[in-house]
């Protein structure tokens, strides 16, 4: 597990162990929307990087919580982006010029083509 994550991991841990942790799982939800739009309406660089921080800790409390290795997950959607990715790649010759309103749409449709290709999953 990355630094980061695993060092949200171990406080998580040690505080669950003495009786400060989740009990309703309903309520991970709300505090996982309650620190988004936090970061929404941060009215600053400094304030976005500090909602910012909450919002990844609260991700690997749910994490934590559904049984969900956090940096592994991760893992897994890096390399989900670079193999889509990689596909709209394989065709920058075909589109359109940087600047081209017109480039961002063949992009996405690439995209969707590449999600296409892959093994059928209920995941985005």
């Amino acid at each position: 597990m990355t630094e980061p994550l695993a060092e949200a991991l171990r406080v998580q841990l040690a505080a669950a162990a003495e009786g400060f942790d989740w009990t309703d799982p309903a309520g991970l939800w709300d505090k996982l929307a309650e620190e988004i739009v936090e970061l929404q309406q941060a009215p600053d660089a400094a304030n976005r990087a500090e909602e910012l921080g909450d919002l990844l800790f609260m991700v690997v409390n749910l994490s934590r919580h559904l049984g969900v290795d956090a940096a592994a997950a991760l893992t897994a959607a890096n390399a989900k982006f670079s193999r889509r990715y990689g596909y709209i790649q394989q065709h920058l010759s075909e589109l359109p010029a940087l600047g081209d309103p017109l480039r961002l749409e063949r992009m996405e449709s690439l995209w969707q083509q590449a999600k296409k290709l892959e093994p059928s999953k209920n995941t985005g």
